[in-house]
């Protein structure tokens, strides 16, 4: 199982296969009177733009940090798994990496409360549009599954801040021990 999540994370055509059958289900749930070859076509449409931009954030990312998009998706995944390397490039590396991470971070923060804002501005409108229809019921999941992105985007916010945290920590604590 572990070879599969590795390879998941190196190639794009692992996530492409995942992703093609997730678009052309979107495809076929928002256009149930449409032909099922446009639905394929407006999946593989949907695939090749998702992978595309995640192909260009690998490429932002691995020259910001001088580094190969595989080695990339290897040293985020030693970040999940809080993984601290003993090479000293390989340091090197994830430091840059990580405070890539924490920039991207800090930036997006800046934006959040106004993310959230419009979010629960579209929670707020679907509840009002659900008690002036009368249709209260999906309405109401509607609401609550925007309300659970919300926390599950803080929530995925918060872990991400903490694994970067510890991992700038460790790679600290490893440059300041004695060599020998």
């Amino acid at each position: 199982m572990d070879g599969l999540r590795r390879w998941f994370d190196r190639s794009l055509f692992a996530q492409a296969l995942l992703l093609f059958p997730l678009c052309v289900g979107v495809a076929a749930l928002f256009r149930q009177d449409a032909h099922p070859v446009r639905w394929l076509i407006q999946g593989a449409l949907y695939t090749g733009a998702g992978l595309t931009c995640v192909a260009f954030q690998r490429r932002r990312i691995s020259r910001a940090i001088g580094s190969h998009p595989r080695a990339v998706a290897d040293l985020n995944r030693r970040i999940r798994h809080r993984e601290v390397p003993s090479d000293p490039g390989e340091r090197a590396t994830m430091r840059r990496l990580v405070a890539e991470h924490q920039d991207r971070l800090e930036r997006a923060e800046r934006w959040l409360p106004y993310w959230l804002g419009v979010m629960g501005l579209i929670a707020t409108a679907v509840l009002v549009l659900s008690a002036a229809t009368g249709s209260l019921l999906p309405c109401l999941l509607l609401a609550g599954g925007v309300g659970a992105f919300c926390y599950w985007i803080l929530w995925m916010r918060r872990r991400n801040k903490e694994r970067c945290e510890f991992m700038r920590s460790a790679l600290r604590e490893q440059k300041s021990e004695p060599v020998g």
